[in-house]
């Protein structure tokens, strides 16, 4: 047993009462946080770094992806309204409609911006809807959708530890650089990534690990040379970045990617395997060795690769992408048959690529007034790693703050909210909830589990 040590009871002033409180400020959040403001509640939000965004904007995850079956758009909602406005500042490209098939064509045209299906096995790969976008611009449209919607931020808030009494959480505590500050609200939703929130709430939960990367970006980078080059020599450019990827000690297919900025590309590499997303000594050996890596391909990625001599290190992600750390255990536990299958639910209150998310999801088994909403939901790990990128994390933010939002208008518990009635506001503000079951959906099965769920109960 490690040694401890016992601290006197904190004493937090309570310095703001919301009927909802979301804390942790990334795509999830924000998400959540702006559809319970439209939905009529006084919200707070809680984010522990200087900037919203998470790992969208500090983690540099610049391609939003995951959103497309066939040829529908399935994620919708708040997160086009990221899209259009990042593409008014000239801040996001995304292929128009008539470019999105296979073709060596569209690929060359459009791959190195990773709007492609990386599902597919076809090659060329598909080019589908996928959106590149710079993280700068994603910060600029979460402050203004945030201001825009009347949501209490505060910054620079690290979450503590929730306020529990008679098993529903009342509220949480953050750290911050004037002490411990409380912060209380009728619901809570967790989007921290990790469920901080609703594990030291007492919420049932699986921990596993799977991959952390951190990002960076070059700049100094002559892209139209790099894609001449690797069109005209395809054989030794393959070598060449066989050679780069195993000096990064991983990476996706691509391991470089256009951006918005001219002359800036994105590196979604080095891949790392092995490290713990809750343990800060696992932490600081990730990005010790991230950036070890990171500075020793730099000469060769210079001499080796066309289009590249005169590139530099323009920056490396403030936050470290961590894929999994824990998971909800909730009301139901999506099973990687649920998403392989394209199991519809009855009470789908957000869609991914062509699988969907119950209500039930998003509920915490063990602890009331608390909802959790992003990559760490409801899921067995292995279900998690194919349903987890931002996209979809967004969608089910959106539902949690629109079921929030409800539950206090109702004057009801957040696990006793109608879902038929998030499916109706989510369709309102513009999202699809998944309600109505694609032609390739898992419906029949579907009905026959729900409604003997529904006998049981």
């Amino acid at each position: 047993m490690p040694q401890t040590v016992s601290l006197d009871a904190v004493e937090a002033p309570v310095v703001q009462r919301s009927d909802v409180v979301v804390v942790g400020g990334g795509p999830a959040g924000v998400s959540a946080a702006v559809a319970a403001a439209r939905t009529g509640a006084d919200v707070t939000l809680l984010e522990r770094y200087s900037a919203l965004g998470g790992l969208a904007s500090g983690g540099m995850v610049l391609v939003l992806d995951d959103m497309i079956n066939g040829n529908e758009i399935t994620v919708t909602g708040i997160v086009d309204e990221y899209v259009e406005r990042m593409a008014k500042l000239g801040l996001a490209v995304y292929p128009p409609a008539g470019e999105r098939h296979s073709s060596p064509e569209m690929w060359a045209k459009w791959g190195r911006w990773g709007a492609f299906d990386f599902h597919s096995h076809t090659n060329p790969k598909p080019i589908c809807y996928a959106v590149a976008f710079d993280p700068d611009g994603w910060k600029r449209v979460s402050n203004d959708l945030v201001r825009e919607s009347g949501v209490n931020l505060r910054l620079h808030s690290w979450f503590s530890r929730p306020v529990v009494q008679d098993g529903a959480v009342k509220g949480v505590v953050c750290e911050t650089k004037s002490g411990p500050q409380a912060v209380m609200g009728d619901v809570v939703i967790d989007t921290t990534g990790d469920i901080d929130v609703a594990s030291r709430a007492g919420a049932s939960y699986a921990q596993d690990n799977y991959l952390v990367t951190l990002v960076f970006r070059l700049g100094g980078v002559d892209t139209a040379t790099a894609e001449r080059f690797e069109q005209e020599n395809p054989r030794e450019a393959r070598a060449i970045n066989r050679k780069i990827k195993r000096l990064l000690g991983g990476a996706w297919e691509l391991w470089w990617l256009k951006t918005p900025v001219p002359g800036v590309v994105w590196c979604n590499a080095p891949h790392l395997t092995g490290f713990d997303g809750t343990d800060p000594v696992s932490l600081t050996e990730a990005e010790f060795e991230a950036r070890a890596r990171i500075g020793a391909v730099l000469d060769s990625i210079r001499s080796d690769l066309p289009g590249f001599a005169n590139a530099y290190l323009l920056d490396v992600a403030e936050q470290m992408g961590v894929r999994q750390t824990r998971l909800l255990q909730g009301e139901y536990v999506v099973t990687k048959e649920d998403v392989t299958s394209r199991r519809h639910f009855a009470d789908s209150v957000a869609r991914g690529r062509d699988y969907y998310t119950p209500y039930r999801a998003l509920l915490p088994r063990d602890v009331d007034q608390l909802l959790v909403a992003g990559r760490h939901y409801s899921a067995t790990p292995e279900a998690q790693r194919i349903s987890r990128e931002i996209p979809p994390c967004m969608a089910m933010g959106q539902a949690a703050g629109i079921a929030a939002a409800t539950a206090v208008e109702q004057g009801v518990a957040v696990r006793d909210v109608d879902p038929a009635i998030i499916q109706r506001r989510m369709r309102e503000q513009g999202a699809d909830p998944g309600d109505v079951p694609a032609e390739n959906a898992t419906v029949a099965e579907s009905a026959a589990v729900d409604q003997t769920e529904e006998a049981v109960a």
